[in-house]
């Protein structure tokens, strides 16, 4: 069994980036307030975020860019199914692959709060070396949705790295 996400920490030095998709965002008619939780959140897990972006329009090729400088980048906002929710199409694609079971378990946890997370489109998918996870675009629903998978992403950004060799074994 998994550690309680408030016992998490990552022991690496792993970077990130943390994007804003939010059309009034990005006109300054409403204050960010996702970003900077989100943020402030995986640097309590022991990420260094370096980048944080406000974007509507461009995010397929923010992303893209991005991926080039961080091996993980969290997105916040534009996954619900309103019109301009775009946010998992661009992630979808620019990814190489994606992580299914990621947003699957974040809306397993996040129905219990709410049922509205049930509407939540949000996707986690790899592009090259760089772990791209969708989270919802409320500062509530986004952090508790990454604290409810933030002990998977070391692991993984370590698989991505090249570090195949797991540190736990499951004994029967």
């Amino acid at each position: 069994m998994f550690s309680s996400t408030a016992e998490v920490r990552v022991s690496a030095n792993f970077t990130a980036a943390v994007v804003t998709v939010s059309d009034s965002c990005s006109r300054g008619e409403r204050v960010d307030l996702s970003g900077p939780a989100v943020a402030e959140a995986l640097e309590k897990f022991g990420f260094q975020v370096v980048r944080r972006e406000v974007e509507s329009l461009q995010i397929q090729n923010l992303l893209v860019l991005l991926a080039k400088e961080v091996p993980l980048v969290v997105t916040t906002g534009g996954t619900g199914i309103a019109p301009r929710d775009v946010t998992p199409e661009a992630t979808r694609a620019v990814c190489d692959r994606v992580l299914d079971g990621v947003p699957e378990r974040m809306r397993s946890e996040g129905v219990k709060k709410t049922p509205f997370a049930a509407l939540s489109r949000g996707v986690c998918g790899v592009h090259g070396r760089t772990l791209i996870l969708n989270l919802p675009g409320s500062p509530g629903g986004a952090v508790e949705s990454l604290e409810v998978v933030v002990e998977l992403i070391p692991h993984a950004l370590k698989l991505l790295q090249g570090h195949t060799e797991h540190s736990w074994e499951i004994k029967i």
